[in-house]
């Protein structure tokens, strides 16, 4: 049996359980996993999650009374100390030891995180910038950013450039609170904050909600991290796994494909100031075998990575032009993060609603203007009034003059 695991700091896929071992046994290799003592878990399955009944005598009774089924996702919830002693002295379990039985022990050696490697195959050339053409846009954030007095980060870079205009309408609205529910006509609620939705309602009363990550150059990395792993804290590894799968396949990853030699992109792309893109989209899909639908606000379209590659799973981010934010399934409106489910079966019944839902997300940030036009800038350089249009024509100016004080006009 294989089961989906996640814990408060990250996820796990348990491969080849035994439904005879004991729960204790279970509860140990979870525990070792993810981080969570026996004595502080609690067990919640099935969608919307909810707690699972652990049996009295846990250390004698088979994993299979749990009643979970192959490729269910398991969250564990760590329980405060008052909440732990209760539940510890409610239940009887085994003590914190090795398996109690020579199967069992063989049947934990064998379990290990699903991690597929990179294999050898043309990118798909749809999507999102190259890698090597954001960094344009990196230059031209923070040249906007320092120009208005913001921190140099790729979001604060479009929210100061949408300041510096409010008659245009072009203020993001980022994340703030959740207020009342209005309709959609396609019959999902959306949970709005001012003009910007941050959640879309399912029938069952599920959510996709957007998950904002750092906006500190590594957002996509920090993003990929979250639905595939459950944590926003993975980017530095991340970024390794992308240089390791460029430098074992030279002839895919060349210099025109790279805009770069293979050596001088790998030194680029572990650089944290650096921006992924659709190369490494691309790359993730593959290492994880699992499909990536990145929904572009700007222009409402989903560009899937991995497609036709015969993944059965998916994961979704939402993209504003400068800045990437994960995509998850919540249990239910306002639901605590460690209740999300970010990574979805194709052939699911809620696949299609979950696709639909996400769209819908994706339509209401574009009708709120949450997407910076990198190639459509309009920007006037503050230094000697020149007007520019567009990141190539800032860029431009800015190498040939020095000047890196503009400002956004319409």
């Amino acid at each position: 049996m294989n089961l989906r695991c996640r814990g408060p700091d990250g996820q796990t896929t348990l491969s080849g359980l035994d439904p005879e071992m004991t729960v204790a046994a279970f509860q140990e290799l979870l525990a070792s996993r993810l981080g969570v003592p026996l004595a502080y878990q609690e067990l919640l399955a099935g969608f919307p999650p909810k707690s699972v009944q652990m049996p009295a005598e846990a250390s004698s009774v088979a994993l299979s009374s749990l009643m979970l089924a192959n490729g269910d996702t398991l969250v564990v919830r760590r329980l405060p100390s008052s909440a732990a002693a209760t539940h510890s002295a409610a239940s009887t379990t085994a003590p914190s030891s090795a398996p109690t039985s020579s199967t069992e022990a063989a049947a934990a050696a064998s379990m290990s995180t699903s991690m597929p490697e990179p294999q050898s195959s043309s990118l798909p050339h749809q999507g999102h910038s190259a890698s090597n053409q954001e960094s344009e846009d990196e230059q031209l954030a923070r040249a906007i950013a320092a120009s208005l007095g913001q921190a140099t980060t790729s979001s604060s870079a479009a929210e100061a450039a949408s300041q510096a205009a409010p008659q245009a309408g072009s203020s993001r609205g980022r994340h703030g609170s959740r207020t009342a529910q209005k309709p959609f006509q396609n019959g999902f609620a959306a949970s709005a904050s001012g003009s910007a939705s941050t959640s879309v309602t399912l029938p069952d009363g599920s959510c996709v909600v957007r998950r904002k990550v750092d906006d500190d150059n590594s957002c996509l990395f920090s993003a990929v991290g979250y639905v595939m792993e459950g944590s926003r804290s993975h980017a530095t590894k991340l970024r390794r796994v992308i240089a390791d799968a460029v430098s074992a396949d030279p002839s895919t990853y060349n210099d025109g494909f790279l805009g770069k030699s293979n050596a001088e992109y790998r030194a680029w792309i572990l650089d944290p100031k650096k921006w992924g893109g659709a190369i490494e989209l691309s790359i993730f899909a593959r290492h994880f075998a699992r499909e990536i639908a990145a929904y572009d606000i700007q222009t409402k379209r989903c560009d899937v990575y991995g497609q036709g590659e015969g993944y059965q799973e998916r994961v979704m981010l939402i993209y504003d032009g400068l800045h990437y934010d994960a995509l998850a399934l919540a249990a239910f409106m306002d639901a605590p993060e460690e209740l999300d489910v970010t990574i979805t079966e194709q052939a699911s019944q809620q696949a299609a609603g979950i696709e639909r839902a996400s769209a819908a997300l994706t339509d209401e940030a574009n009708k709120a203007r949450q997407f910076t036009d990198t190639a459509s800038f309009t920007l006037r350089c503050g230094t000697c009034k020149i007007g520019v249009k567009g990141e190539k024509e800032a860029l431009e100016h800015a190498k040939t003059t020095g000047h890196a004080n503009f400002s956004e006009y319409h």
